[in-house]
């Protein structure tokens, strides 16, 4: 799948646990109104950050949030754009070995499903549905593969 190149051409798998781009996951039913997945990831790499990633066309679109997503309406948090990985990587919970792309530990921190009311090149407005993280969000490209994520005041 091409928009994997970029994670396959990063990674090792010999060394690396992470799952690999080559095979797809089967379809998952989603409940009413869900458009697809997501899961939020703690990220203990060189420096902590949390992955946001949200079920798009076969794969998960990717942010690292340094901060972490917001959980309160008045927070606004830069999130940068990563490359697409698998949609194995919702599960996915383990190290990353020294000297691999994003060495460090990874843990989901939250996971669920989103519902997208608008989606566009530079706008994403979700509702996410997780443990965690519930309610609307906004997730909007300000550069190149810089974007700000927020809780919308509407939300819930």
């Amino acid at each position: 799948m091409k928009s994997l190149e970029e994670y396959n051409r990063k990674r090792d798998f010999s060394k690396t646990s992470e799952p690999s781009g080559e095979h797809t996951e089967e379809t998952v039913d989603l409940p009413e109104g869900a458009t697809g997945r997501f899961v939020v990831q703690e990220h203990h790499a060189r420096s902590l950050h949390w992955d946001l990633r949200l079920e798009e066309r076969g794969v998960l679109k990717s942010w690292a949030v340094p901060k972490g997503v917001p959980e309160h309406k008045a927070q606004k948090r830069l999130a940068v754009e990563t490359e697409d990985h698998p949609l194995g990587y919702i599960d996915f919970e383990g190290t990353i070995p020294e000297g691999e792309y994003g060495a460090g530990r990874v843990l989901v921190w939250d996971k669920g499903y989103y519902s997208a009311v608008e989606k566009t090149n530079n706008k994403y407005y979700v509702i996410l549905m997780g443990e965690r993280l519930r309610g609307a969000y906004m997730i909007i490209r300000t550069k190149q593969n810089q974007w700000l994520i927020w809780k919308r005041e509407d939300a819930t």
